[in-house]
């Protein structure tokens, strides 16, 4: 059976589809067309992207979390109402510089507090080195000693003051600058316990010295007995006390395994002379002697500031089979009582010498307590021979 002709009229052909053509486009779609629709495009991109940036506004694109917006971001979007580079701005220019002068800020409060403090703890210790006892002897014994103990205790403040002021101020930009300072404050907390348990010595030896500076036990310049080791102390810190002895010999001492202290600097010293005479001597005479000598030494010049009291004869400190020891004492400034001594023994040895009072060499002192055992040591050989 024959099949019906298309439309073109050829035997067997499907007929096409026809093509949709918008009115406005010539037919053929021609390159002038197409540009124009081109541009067309561009010209609603443009549009659409205006009407976009039309709705950012300032506090949209600077503030922050109800904030109000920062002097550069504000600048940056009035100039170029452009949000991209209001934002470059606020990120890049605006926050660093904040924070830098966050921190600027802070240190220059810590450096003003710092300096107020330091000023404040010199005027304190200043006045406290000027105080001065009563009378002219006291005044010279606690003037050197006051300003010894101020400076020691004004540095110690100062370097606690500036400790404390700069750890505020680090942990104060630390949280300006984000970070989370609970896990770093635990963990410091931690260390510390750490520490003291496992320092427990340096832990003892720092408060050992805090409180012999706070008590005034000693300081630089004082002549100390310190157990194993006697001298003038030279340096004393927190942890370690130096000192020298009479040998040259400098010895360290950490402070916490100093158990007593002797200090021989504090307050007054004694000059002690004891001076044999022979056994037959006038003792009453040689007492007298001694005395005028003693206080015709007190009362010149050069001696009556180091020699604080009248001098004193105390009498017979002990007797052997060929001397009597003579004792005579005199209340001295700190550290001078050797010197007096000294001096003192000179002019008792020519006094007595003048006075025809024979001086004997003492072999062998007796003193109270053992008198009856050295009479017993004496009369042992007699009973062996009886």
């Amino acid at each position: 059976m024959a099949r019906p002709a298309g439309p073109a009229g050829h035997y067997g052909e499907r007929p096409r589809p026809r093509r949709w053509r918008s009115p406005s486009s010539p037919a053929g779609f021609s390159p002038e067309w197409r540009k124009e629709s081109s541009v067309t495009s561009q010209a609603l991109l443009a549009a659409r992207a205006l009407s976009s940036a039309s709705s950012d506004t300032l506090d949209s694109v600077c503030a922050d979390k109800g904030q109000q917006p920062g002097i550069a971001c504000r600048l940056a979007w009035d100039i170029l109402h452009n949000r991209s580079a209001a934002e470059l701005v606020k990120v890049w220019l605006a926050q660093p510089a904040s924070a830098v002068l966050r921190i600027v800020f802070v240190l220059l409060i810590a450096i003003l507090i710092r300096v107020a403090a330091h000023r404040l703890i010199n005027k304190i210790t200043a006045r406290v080195a000027q105080g001065g006892g009563n009378g002219k002897a006291d005044a010279v014994l606690l003037g050197e000693r006051r300003r010894q103990r101020a400076k020691a205790l004004g540095s110690i403040l100062r370097n606690a003051a500036s400790v404390l002021i700069f750890g505020i101020a680090a942990v104060t930009i630390a949280g300006d600058l984000g970070l989370n300072l609970a896990p770093v404050l635990a963990s410091a907390g931690v260390l510390g316990l750490a520490i003291g348990f496992g320092a427990q010595s340096l832990v003892r030896d720092f408060l050992s010295g805090i409180f012999m500076l706070l008590e005034d036990q000693y300081g630089v310049g004082d002549v100390i007995n310190a157990g194993d080791a006697t001298g003038t102390v030279e340096a004393v810190s927190l942890r370690v006390t130096r000192l020298r002895d009479v040998n040259g010999v400098v010895w360290h001492v950490r402070n916490g395994t100093i158990n007593r202290i002797g200090n021989e600097s504090q307050g007054w010293a004694r000059a002690v002379v004891d001076f044999p005479v022979a056994y037959d001597q006038d003792l009453p005479e040689v007492r007298q002697t001694m005395k005028d000598t003693a206080d015709q030494m007190w009362t010149e010049p050069r001696w009556h500031d180091v020699i604080m009291e009248e001098p004193e004869v105390w009498g017979v400190e002990s007797v052997s089979s060929d001397a009597v020891v003579m004792r005579l004492v005199a209340r001295t400034l700190p550290l001078r009582q050797w010197e007096v001594a000294r001096e003192m023994r000179e002019r008792l040895k020519n006094a007595l010498a003048s006075a025809s009072v024979r001086g004997e060499p003492v072999a062998a002192a007796i003193g109270a307590g053992t008198a009856a055992r050295a009479g017993a040591e004496a009369h042992a050989p007699d009973l062996f021979e009886g």
